[in-house]
């Protein structure tokens, strides 16, 4: 591939976006700057910590921008020049004053096969509801969520037993690899982006807590399953058993009940419950959690 001296300043703050930045730097681009949301407090013990993209550009010399609102870095993109921008999952919607400021625009890595699941939740909208395949999307950013046109698309199969980190570590990887075989001819301008196809718009919601508590009367088990899978890491997939509320991190489907961790779902079909966290935090298997808590 051939490498670019070309500006580019780099948006991203989820670890899905650490792979990018990390290709565009070990390809050879030039990198001038990398824009990503504050510290934030994480964990139980809620420590401020800084997104990984942080982390690795202050490990690469690259300088880092925070901005709380992104028109207070207007004066700063202004005096790089003519320069690109890349975004992988910022988690901000960028404003038009922002996007014009770059030629040629802001390019942007999207996991899912858009005009399908526009929003903030696409991989996991394409576990939960069983999709058979799902891709990345490179586009022209655009103000509007997730509308801008398409550069290049590229399928992914699923095989119906991905968990959500797993396809988000593929996804990233196969992001990386299609934006930088898609890079140089954006930056040339021989590749053009095409329109999206409005009337096949789908949107997907961003996940809060609320989407953790597991109801299996208004469930199948396959749905419910699908969720176990799809909402790894968070928002987490939470039921009560045995009085006590776990995260189930593995289950499988049953047509019978053999323990008190096969839960019956509206369908007449059980969620067998593998493996969970009980509530001491601990990961268990389904027999040492029933060695330890069903005599209780």
């Amino acid at each position: 591939m051939q490498k670019t001296s070309k500006k580019i300043i780099f948006f991203g703050t989820e670890d899905f976006s650490l792979t990018a930045l990390q290709g565009l730097v070990e390809a050879g681009y030039n990198i001038v700057a990398v824009v990503t949301k504050p510290d934030s407090k994480r964990g139980r013990k809620q420590l401020l910590t800084p997104p990984s993209v942080k982390v690795y550009a202050k490990n690469q010399h690259i300088p880092v921008w925070q901005p709380r609102r992104l028109v207070d870095i207007t004066d700063d993109i202004k005096s790089l020049g003519d320069v690109a921008g890349v975004l992988v999952s910022y988690g901000k919607i960028i404003p038009d004053s922002i996007i014009n400021l770059f030629n040629p625009g802001i390019i942007n890595v999207h996991p899912s096969l858009l005009p399908l699941y526009r929003g903030p939740s696409p991989i996991e909208s394409a576990i939960v509801n069983g999709d058979s395949q799902t891709g990345v999307t490179i586009m022209s950013l655009e103000a509007r969520m997730d509308a801008g046109p398409i550069y290049s698309q590229i399928t992914h199969p699923l095989s119906g037993s991905e968990t959500k980190p797993e396809l988000y570590q593929t996804l990233s990887k196969l992001g990386t690899n299609q934006l930088l075989n898609n890079l140089p001819d954006i930056l040339d301008g021989s590749l053009k982006p095409v329109q999206q196809d409005e009337s096949k718009a789908t949107y997907c919601n961003l996940l809060t807590k609320d989407d953790a508590l597991l109801v299996p009367q208004q469930l199948t088990a396959t749905e419910a399953e699908r969720r176990v899978r799809a909402y790894q890491g968070y928002p987490k997939t939470k039921i009560q058993v045995l009085g006590k509320e776990v995260v189930v991190t593995k289950a499988h489907l049953s047509n019978e009940s053999k323990t008190p961790l096969d839960i019956e779902c509206k369908d007449g079909v059980y969620i067998a419950i593998d493996e969970l966290i009980a509530p001491s935090g601990h990961k268990m298997d389904a027999r040492a959690f029933l060695n330890g808590y069903a005599a209780g």
